[in-house]
């Protein structure tokens, strides 16, 4: 008996001695998705989440993806070309909204959370001032996952989707502004300069995203272009991405009203650190302004920059005050819907092929996905303090709450 005890211990040894088998994380496998793409009901929204060309993407790999039916006919995407990219086109809402990833630009209402089935996964773009406690409420009920698009940042801090939609609205503000400087009720200007003819002024309010690329946009027309910021790193920032020696300066008001009173155009383009725009350019500084002169409020969706700004609508986007132009639609980026659509889907598709190559959303957004920094929302219960304290609603930190589940 002593000696097979020895023996065994013999043979245990020699095991523990030969080459082991390493042991590795198992990884959940690829998870395929059920995604739906309703038709935009929000005010002025014409931008579609996914082109065809994405969808085919997604369906390639294996993806379910049902399009309501004339989800992009406002981004000029017929529902033959889904049909045709391998999408199921469903002239059901219902039925696109019981998808388990329901995927839209604009923030969802009331009625459609309602269509909503339980423990579903919606990504969109969170706005509190069309979100109140109620439809969170009701999202927190249905056991949601919520994602923001526009809070999602990639590994570098930066907001992909959020600056690709600024991209767009620098550039759309200066084709804007020239049609309406020349335009009848303008000053029958060209925006930029010739030889021989002062350029015209364009003032930016702002030095990020939008600020950047309409200063871009304004110089290669030959514009003279101030911009104005009270973080001064934002000002050397853009000097550094422009690449050119700019007018630069930080916010004070009497610098601030000699530059108005010179300007053809003037751009609001500042987000507060809160959910309200700060106003920046009162009635009276309005009034000093030049006749048939512009003004294009890129924030009045959030309040807006000038006091004289109230809002308009692409269909009738205009309208004269103190003498002076002003724009003040929101969703400028949605007056180019191809184009934004386009670029949506570009960081879209990738983002639900990671989440799908991590096994699903739930199991990207333990494994630190990107997504994981756009969840305000996780199987009904709220994660981001910001959106709890605005609406009153309890909250709990994303990391606790991972660990409990």
């Amino acid at each position: 008996m002593e000696t097979a005890r020895k023996d065994i211990k013999a043979l245990a040894k020699e095991a523990s001695l030969l080459p082991q088998e390493e042991l590795l994380q198992v990884l959940a496998g690829q998870s395929d998705l059920l995604i739906g793409i309703p038709k935009e009901t929000s005010l002025q929204e014409k931008r579609v989440a996914l082109v065809p060309e994405a969808v085919a993407l997604l369906v390639a790999h294996g993806h379910q993806v049902i399009v309501e039916s004339g989800a992009g006919k406002n981004s000029h995407f017929e529902d033959i070309e889904y049909s045709e990219s391998g999408a199921r086109i469903s002239h059901d809402r219902n039925d696109v909204f019981q998808s388990s990833l329901v995927l839209k630009v604009g923030p969802p209402s009331m009625e459609e959370v309602r269509m909503m089935g339980i423990g579903a996964t919606l990504i969109s773009a969170i706005q509190l001032s069309v979100q109140n406690e109620k439809l969170l409420e009701l999202l927190c009920k249905k056991k949601t996952t919520c994602i923001a698009w526009d809070y999602i940042k990639n590994v570098n801090g930066l907001y992909p989707l959020v600056r690709a939609m600024g991209e767009i609205a620098g550039n759309v503000c200066i084709i804007t502004a020239g049609e309406l400087l020349s335009g009848e009720k303008g000053r029958g200007m060209m925006l930029g300069g010739i030889s021989g003819v002062r350029p015209s002024e364009v003032v930016i309010l702002g030095a990020g995203t939008v600020g950047e690329f309409a200063a871009r946009a304004a110089m290669g027309l030959g514009a003279q272009v101030k911009i104005f910021d009270n973080r001064p790193h934002r000002l050397v920032r853009i000097q550094q991405s422009l690449g050119a020696r700019v007018w630069t300066s930080t916010l004070q008001p009497s610098v601030l009203n000699e530059a108005l009173k010179t300007a053809d155009v003037a751009i609001g383009s500042i987000k507060g650190d809160g959910q309200r725009a700060p106003m920046i350019v009162s009635e009276s500084m309005v009034s000093s302004m030049k006749e048939g002169s512009v003004i294009i409020d890129v924030c009045i969706d959030t309040g807006g920059c000038f006091e004289t700004s109230r809002i308009t609508s692409h269909e009738c986007p205009t309208y004269v005050e103190n003498g002076v132009i002003h724009y003040c639609v929101p969703n400028i980026a949605s007056s180019v819907s191809g184009t934004a659509s386009q670029a949506l889907s570009n960081i879209i598709a990738p983002l639900l092929l990671s989440i799908a190559a991590d096994g699903g959303v739930s199991t990207a957004i333990r494994m630190a996905n990107i997504v994981r920094s756009g969840v305000y929302m996780y199987k009904g219960v709220i994660t981001n303090r910001g959106v709890a304290e605005e609406r009153g609603l309890p909250y709990k930190d994303l990391d606790l709450l991972l660990a409990a589940y």
